[in-house]
């Protein structure tokens, strides 16, 4: 492994996951307010007179307190770098929560703690298991009601097959929640007075016991002595390897247990990673800059078109001006102001290092997946486009806008919002999206970045596949004879859509030379 420079290795790349309304989008409020970021935190629907939560920062997120864009943050904590990438936490936005997963080197998960492991939660620990990355647990919302900390540590392993090792143990719960015990080091912090840690001679200090209800006092000591014999120590070496989870509670509402998460990232979690590309390992210490587009976003100022290409350095140091190969099209371009992000405000980035996250400002040149280095050809393990589950034609109120909406759906579909097909029968456009929610967000959009109104209509298709061969005259003559049921996609490749699975299954039986895939990686697009 190349030893990293000393930038590189005070870079902590980083995602939030969690089930919806488990707190993930107050908990990045309070992480950027221990970063400086910003001044006061936003809450979740702020009223008005009241400041908005920065990281939602599109119109309908606003609205409806979720986030459904990937925002990026950049940060300075305990002399580390924070690149902080807040995920959407609907289900609908899996595929953008996919491509941000594969842009960091470890993740904070969010539980609630009444609620426990719940499903949006068990599918993201998924994805970061199957690329081994580290996570770090916040049981959130002990000053509710909450489940006891054993059953829920005991869900975690037996749910996830994780191993965990508390690191801090809830003071009672609910209205009587008082601070959090240090269990390996006898440390106290109080909920009154974050910024201090009490010390006591364990459990049964007066001191700390003075904190707890009379009649919760016995039972709570019993339970922290068990929870000091019988739980698992921190390893760190587990813990890089995806095997173990520090777990802490708190309660990011009231802005308790946070200094402790972000301390044990800051003192813990990885520096950058190698990278996977298709001819070799890139690791971070390497001196030549290498990098991979995971997101596009359009209009993210809206008096001006911009796009903006979120991009991962990998390796080496990006300078302000330098050009860079991109491996797709093997033409260089200028990269003359790469920015650095909060939210939706952002700073040109003279220098950025392996492990930041920067913006590139472009006209459609770059796309997602693209590969960006200094010369060589080589391409980052493919970040993969799923087939959606709704099909959708759109109706324009104003039929003099054609053009406009095409253009427009074009950049919705290469940021990712929606999945954009054109039927080869020359029928109008044809959208596909995981979920409901991504078309309100889709015509929330288009209605104001575009000045587009618009109304969806049923089509006779409700799944689509992407069709490879190893004959290319056979693929051939599957399209010729299915014209009517045939579209491409953004990249030009051809794609069968089904009235049902039916009819699917049907077309896989007459035709085994025919590979159809539900899954599309990002590599294997046309040029």
């Amino acid at each position: 492994m190349t030893d990293l420079p000393a930038p590189v290795g005070r870079r902590r790349t980083f995602a939030i996951i969690s089930h919806p309304d488990a707190g993930k989008t107050t908990l990045t409020e309070k992480l950027l307010l221990f970063g400086g970021a910003i001044q006061l935190a936003g809450e979740v629907k702020a009223k008005k007179n009241r400041v908005s939560t920065r990281s939602d920062w599109m119109g309908i997120e606003k609205e409806r307190g979720i986030s459904v864009v990937t925002s990026v943050m950049t940060f300075e904590y305990g002399g580390c770098v924070f690149n902080l990438l807040d995920t959407p936490g609907h289900e609908d936005f899996s595929e953008d929560t996919y491509r941000t997963l594969t842009a960091v080197d470890s993740a904070i998960m969010v539980i609630d703690a009444a609620k426990g492991i719940e499903a949006r939660t068990r599918k993201l620990f998924e994805v970061c298991r199957m690329r081994d990355i580290p996570i770090v647990t916040f049981i959130n919302k002990m000053d509710r009601e909450a489940r006891s900390p054993f059953d829920l540590l005991d869900e975690i392993e037996k749910t996830l097959a994780l191993d965990t090792a508390p690191i801090t143990w809830p003071i009672s719960q609910g209205k009587s929640f008082a601070g959090t015990f240090d269990l390996s080091r006898n440390l106290v912090r109080r909920i009154d007075t974050d910024d201090e840690l009490m010390p006591v001679s364990g459990p049964d200090d007066q001191k700390l016991v003075n904190l707890l209800p009379p009649e919760e006092a016995d039972a709570w000591q019993e339970e922290v002595m068990l929870a000091q014999e019988a739980c698992r120590p921190f390893d760190l070496a587990a813990f890089r390897e995806g095997h173990l989870t520090p777990v802490f509670f708190g309660s990011a509402l009231r802005n308790f247990g946070v200094r402790d998460l972000i301390d044990a990232l800051a003192e813990h979690a990885p520096p950058p990673r190698g990278q996977e590309a298709d001819k070799r390992l890139v690791e971070a210490g390497e001196s030549r800059m290498t990098g991979f587009v995971f997101k596009i976003q359009a209009n993210m100022d809206p008096n001006h078109r911009d796009r903006i290409a979120f991009m991962r350095i990998c390796s080496g140091k990006l300078q302000r001006g330098m050009k860079a190969k991109l491996v797709r099209t093997g033409k260089p371009m200028s990269l003359n102001t790469p920015q650095f992000f909060f939210a939706q405000d952002r700073a040109i980035a003279d220098e950025a290092w392996a492990g930041d996250v920067v913006g590139i400002p472009n006209h459609g040149t770059l796309r997602i997946g693209d590969t960006l280095t200094e010369g060589e050809d080589i391409v980052f393990r493919g970040v993969p486009s799923f087939a959606p589950e709704i099909l959708r034609r759109i109706k324009l109120q104003d039929a003099m806008k054609a053009k406009k909406l095409r253009e427009a759906l074009q950049q919705m579909a290469e940021e990712g919002v929606v999945q954009l097909f054109i039927p080869q029968d020359g029928s109008g456009a044809i959208v596909g999206v995981v979920g409901a929610l991504q078309l309100d967000v889709l015509k929330e959009r288009l209605s104001a970045e575009y000045g587009l109104p618009i109304d969806y209509e049923p089509t006779r298709f409700s799944i689509c596949r992407w069709i490879t061969a190893d004959d290319p005259r056979e693929l051939d003559k599957f399209i010729e004879s299915h014209l009517s049921s045939m579209a491409r996609d953004l990249d030009e490749a051809p794609v069968f859509m089904a009235a049902n699975a039916f009819n699917l299954q049907y077309e896989m039986d007459r035709y085994k030379s025919i590979r159809f895939s539900d899954v599309k990686d990002y590599q294997k697009k046309a040029a």
